[in-house]
């Protein structure tokens, strides 16, 4: 205790960071390099969590300085994994073709600061100038907004005991990300100003309004109750 019986400084959070990866390659680099600021604002642990590949993904993960366990193949199963195997107090999660932007750890520990009884997410940005890709940020905006469901992409943030407490991710193959959203409710989903940077490679070979309308039509099976295996099919 100090001298004087002042109460000494809490320190910062721990942070975990869990980032699903399967044949990543190049685009994980960038990621991990996003990621670094937050050695500045906290005391992170970089999980990725490799379901398999056969690429330098694992290669890449351990150069940027981020342990690396394996796991079966799928997001949701992935992501449950590294939520049990890394460290820290909160949990960020991370997808590997996903870039947080400059700033971000700052209003991160912000939003920290507010207490553990809610969950926080980016705002989704694409890297691409068409203006099929400004839509679809725009789309993202009045989902999270208006049903409170964002998407994996945009990451998640979360203190440990309220991800345990909702049952975490879900060992699905498709809508881990829905599934927790609505679990947590959009009453405890903040939008953070902070955006998260994702690849459009999916947008430009699928199309920029064929592949959102997929995503909306699988969305609303899986809001229908239909199982998620059933979902996949239609979405791959």
């Amino acid at each position: 205790m100090p001298c004087n019986g002042a109460k000494p400084v809490p320190s910062e959070p721990s942070l975990g960071v869990v980032i699903p990866a399967l044949n990543a390659g190049p685009g994980l680099a960038h990621t991990l390099e996003g990621l670094a600021e937050a050695r500045a604002v906290f005391d992170p642990d970089i999980l990725v969590v490799d379901g398999g590949s056969d690429d330098d993904t694992v290669a890449i993960a351990e150069s940027h300085g981020a342990r690396v366990i394996s796991s079966a193949r799928g997001r949701g199963t992935q992501l449950a994994a590294g939520a049990k195997a890394v460290r820290g107090d909160w949990l960020l999660f991370v997808h590997a073709d996903t870039v947080l932007q400059a700033g971000w750890a700052d209003e991160l520990a912000s939003f920290m600061a507010t207490g553990r009884t809610r969950a926080a997410y980016f705002r989704l940005r694409l890297d691409d100038d068409a203006p099929g890709a400004r839509r679809i940020e725009r789309m993202a905006a009045w989902r999270c907004r208006v049903l409170g469901l964002p998407y994996g992409d945009q990451g998640l943030v979360i203190a440990r005991d309220l991800y345990t407490s909702f049952g975490g991710y879900p060992d699905q193959p498709l809508m881990e990300d829905v599934y927790l959203a609505r679990r947590l409710g959009r009453s405890r989903m903040v939008g953070l100003e902070s955006a998260a940077m994702t690849s459009a490679v999916r947008y430009r070979e699928g199309g920029y309004w064929r592949r959102p309308s997929r995503n909306l039509f699988c969305l609303f099976l899986y809001l229908m109750g239909m199982p998620s295996r059933l979902i996949a099919r239609v979405y791959r």
